[in-house]
């Protein structure tokens, strides 16, 4: 296929699917509950009009499997659910996607039919489908590393909140709001869950869920036995402190010795052939040269 097919074909389909996204994309969720806050919406009304973005979630959510919905949800929320990606827009964007993929493919098997251009088509349509999959995946994995690093410096900062006479949520909620990033406001979150009524140890046994994160699990297994148990909430944050900074050198340390490993390729396909090329080149040179 030409370029110049290839980029005509692009032209059409990337502004339609912009297209699409923006009709899906639009939030008629607060607006909504603005509307029933302020009485405009009529109540008791027997008919409901639907719009089209209602009718392509209702519709996705008929098709998609509630184990997989589910399954979306906790990729949600590891990656802190994005306000610009609601579970209802994943939903509709997926086959949305696969349905460009297949375009596109079918498009390429008009002009030349060929069993590897069906596979190509089943890959790209595969592909399109899993893609904001992989988007959250890596979103919820750069989240969990961001906690794992800041987790020494917030229970540092909580242990000497604590030590000073302060209470374990008023510690958590200084050390929230003095820091930024992913765990303080989960932090703030979960402080949020206490204080509209919820109990502290569903509270952060959620927190635990949410975050997905092995050392943020660890340290609230840790708090939920303390209060369970009685335990000074000192001894507990000062243990998890060093725990946690323990782990973190020991991360650090195992990235250093992965660093050789990694620049193998690198250098063998990138560096070593230009050496190669400097040192033996005015060799082969004169040698050719001699024997000519």
């Amino acid at each position: 296929m030409s370029p110049i097919a290839m980029a005509a074909v692009l032209a059409i389909v990337l502004p339609a699917a912009y297209l699409v996204w923006s009709v899906i994309a639009t939030d008629r969720t607060t607006r909504k509950a603005i509307e029933i806050n302020l009485g405009l919406a009529q109540a008791g009304s027997k008919q409901t009009t639907w719009t089209i973005p209602e009718r392509l979630q209702e519709l996705a959510r008929r098709i998609t499997p509630k184990g997989y919905a589910a399954f979306l949800d906790k990729r949600l929320a590891a990656a802190g659910r994005p306000g610009s990606w609601p579970l209802d827009r994943v939903l509709v964007l997926k086959p949305i996607l696969a349905l460009v993929g297949l375009g596109f493919g079918l498009f390429i098997l008009k002009s030349s039919f060929s069993p590897l251009l069906v596979l190509f088509t089943i890959a790209a349509c595969v592909l399109c489908y899993f893609l904001p999959d992989l988007l959250l995946q890596s979103a919820g994995q750069k989240r969990r590393e961001s906690m794992q690093r800041s987790m020494p410096n917030m229970l540092d900062q909580m242990l000497i909140s604590v030590e000073a006479g302060v209470g374990f949520e008023a510690a958590m909620a200084r050390a929230a709001e003095n820091s930024t990033g992913p765990l303080a406001e989960e932090f703030i979150r979960t402080l949020q869950d206490i204080q509209v009524g919820r109990a502290r140890r569903e509270a952060y046994l959620a927190l635990g869920e949410r975050a997905s994160s092995p050392d943020l699990g660890s340290f609230i297994r840790a708090v939920v036995q303390a209060d369970q148990y009685g335990i000074a909430i000192a001894k507990v944050l000062r243990a998890q402190a060093k725990e946690m900074r323990t782990k973190r050198r020991q991360r650090a340390e195992e990235q250093a010795m992965k660093i050789p490993v990694k620049i193998i390729f690198p250098l063998m396909l990138t560096i070593l052939p230009a050496l190669f090329i400097v040192v033996m080149g005015p060799a082969v040179m004169n040698i050719v040269k001699m024997f000519s």
